[in-house]
């Protein structure tokens, strides 16, 4: 039997907590809730954490800077954000110090459970992937060391921004790449320029793989891109 994920919620909201708290518990997750960020952090590194459900705006220490503290111990903990504040710089500024994802109050349930199972099925295949530098595309090959996409034996350069995209629909194949993960692998920022910036790398990806009809980069609406790889 596969062992529960480890949830902390930290949220001073007392009815929203126990209502994210009860239902995460229902998906059979464990869950430790928390009211502030300083009674979280203070228990942060005596519990074994698998992923931080971060109120922003929270007494004695906020979601922020809990969320800046638990990156220097712990790098690599997913983070998803709760927040009534939905400005574009808070998301932004929610990116910066490491959150993998960021949720607008009031939102549904099912809707939070699928994010945080999409994080975990991504952390699962990054830790599959580490260390790969080759993938398999249908007809395609591609080299991350030599940022080469081969047809047939032939290769086309790539950039470094149009092989780390790449690299990132790979990791995700047959599931959703959002564009807050890719923007923030990629170009290290999630704002409208840089988004605009990727649109017109999908673009080029496209066309590289054209020659493939198995071979579909797909535009999933308010998340992000697929890319789907069908057998012959």
């Amino acid at each position: 039997m596969a062992t529960k994920k480890h949830l902390m919620l930290v949220e001073d909201d007392v009815n929203l907590g126990n209502m994210i708290y009860d239902s995460l518990e229902i998906n059979d997750y464990t869950v430790t809730l928390y009211r502030n960020g300083e009674e979280a952090w203070n228990n942060f590194e005596k519990g074994k954490y698998d992923m931080l459900l971060l109120d922003i705006m929270m007494p004695k220490r906020d979601g922020i800077s809990l969320a800046r503290e638990v990156r220097k111990v712990d790098p690599m903990i997913p983070i998803i954000f709760l927040t009534a504040k939905g400005l574009k710089e808070d998301k932004i500024l929610g990116f910066k110090v490491g959150a993998d994802d960021y949720m607008t109050k009031p939102f549904e349930i099912d809707e939070l459970v699928a994010r945080i199972e999409a994080i975990f099925r991504r952390s699962q295949k990054g830790i599959n992937l580490e260390g790969k530098t080759e993938f398999v595309i249908g007809k395609y090959t591609f080299n991350l060391n030599t940022r080469t996409l081969s047809f047939e034996g032939v290769p086309q350069k790539l950039t470094t921004k149009e092989a780390g995209l790449l690299e990132q629909l790979c990791i995700q194949q047959n599931g959703v790449l959002t564009r807050e993960i890719a923007l923030k692998a990629v170009w290290g920022s999630d704002n409208y320029f840089t988004g605009r910036s990727m649109d017109v790398y999908i673009t080029k990806i496209r066309k590289y793989l054209n020659r493939d009809s198995n071979i579909e980069i797909q535009n999933i609406h308010g998340e992000g891109y697929k890319l789907v790889v069908t057998q012959n």
